[in-house]
């Protein structure tokens, strides 16, 4: 059982910059998928950015060019840095990991952190 615990969420300007980070427990962290979610009320969660266990990474296009995925696997940590925010990136953002186990898809989520973007 993985444990995913978000922080860095909060209040941010337009232009400006926030990191996430999510830490991860009870689990090998090198042997999964991490990825960033985010969801608005009453709409289904969209991923953000994920970076695979190899270390490649992908983007929605709403966030290339200003948000950027990183893993620690020393640390069991993944962080999303996020610039040049818009009041349209407001949302909670989820941490989620994620692996196959034979056939079976094993997937963890944190409890998420609230990032709303405001003049």
């Amino acid at each position: 059982q993985v444990q995913l615990v978000e922080s860095g969420g909060g209040l941010a300007q337009p232009g400006g910059s926030l990191r996430l980070s999510c830490a991860a427990s009870g689990g090998i962290f090198s042997l999964y998928d991490m990825d960033w979610y985010r969801q608005l009320p009453g709409e289904q969660r969209e991923l953000v950015a994920k970076v695979t266990r190899g270390g490649d990474t992908n983007y929605a296009d709403s966030a290339k060019g200003r948000f950027t995925i990183s893993r620690d696997n020393a640390k069991n940590t993944v962080t999303l840095d996020m610039s040049r925010l818009k009041p349209e990136d407001s949302a909670i953002y989820y941490c989620h990991a994620y692996r196959l186990a034979g056939d079976a898809e094993v997937d963890y989520w944190g409890q998420g952190t609230q990032v709303t973007v405001a003049s």
